[in-house]
């Protein structure tokens, strides 16, 4: 486990950049964190970091959105408003969990059932007393 301190939203986008750089296909990212800690921020960085130019966006009514321009295929999940877990079988979740690209998944508590055997969980929380920027990012690999 590896703790981060980001002081801004430019230090949150750097560490989901750098971490982007770094992805190798296959990857799956979940990421928790409540409503405003900077999901997107971090999400936008890690695709900064797969060299996708695209403006990437929280697909909230689209559950995945779909970057491939970048270095690999990016699948960028948020199932936040799925209803049942069978929608993830409609949209093929297995052919992007398992493929040749990275997949980051937002409110992913919420299809546990459904994650590989193996992730890399990152959990953003706020800590106001640290500052109303402060985030402590806390990165996880999960081996089932």
């Amino acid at each position: 486990m590896k703790i981060y301190d980001s002081y801004s939203p430019e230090d949150t986008f750097e560490l989901g950049r750098r971490i982007g750089a770094g992805c190798a296909p296959g990857q799956v990212y979940t990421l928790i964190g409540d409503l405003g800690v900077g999901k997107t921020v971090f999400t936008q960085g890690l695709a900064t970091g797969l060299e996708i130019r695209e403006a990437v966006s929280s697909p909230t009514f689209t559950i995945v959105q779909v970057y491939d321009e970048g270095r690999m295929p990016f699948y960028h999940f948020d199932v936040y408003r799925i209803g049942d877990i069978e929608e993830m079988d409609e949209i093929g979740y297995e052919d992007m969990f398992y493929g040749d690209g990275v997949c980051l998944i937002e409110w992913a508590n919420l299809i546990e059932e459904i994650l590989p055997p193996s992730y890399v969980q990152i959990t953003i929380e706020k800590d106001l007393e640290k500052g109303f920027d402060y985030r402590k990012i806390v990165i996880e690999e999960k081996e089932g």
